[in-house]
């Protein structure tokens, strides 16, 4: 199975001019979508709450989260991001494909 990458744009739903394009994985096993903290703070969004979220080898996290708007191939969806350390890949989770009716389905 290939690794599957998709242009997507950050945007502060308070300021929609600010925003951040980067090149993210899309991962299906993610609930919510990741971006670095340094594109996040560039664009004016700041950690909101915290959750506890379970990686794939079991183990649990508590990382900050916020809110934003995420743009993906036409398409634009409210959602919840949890924020990475800077240098860290951007996820685009499965709650965001799912929520404009994107399907992925492995072939084999």
């Amino acid at each position: 199975m290939g690794v599957t990458h998709v242009t997507v744009t950050i945007r502060n739903p308070a300021d929609p001019g600010k925003s951040w394009e980067g090149l993210f994985l899309v991962d299906t096993g993610a609930i919510d979508s990741l971006v670095p903290k340094d594109h996040l703070e560039s664009i004016g969004l700041k950690p909101k709450a915290q959750r506890t979220y379970e990686l794939a080898d079991g183990s649990e996290v508590k990382m900050d989260i916020t809110t934003g708007d995420i743009e993906f191939m036409g398409e634009i969806v409210g959602g919840t991001i949890f924020i990475g350390d800077p240098g860290t890949e951007p996820i685009l989770g499965v709650t965001a494909l799912e929520s404009v009716g994107i399907e992925v389905r492995a072939t084999s």
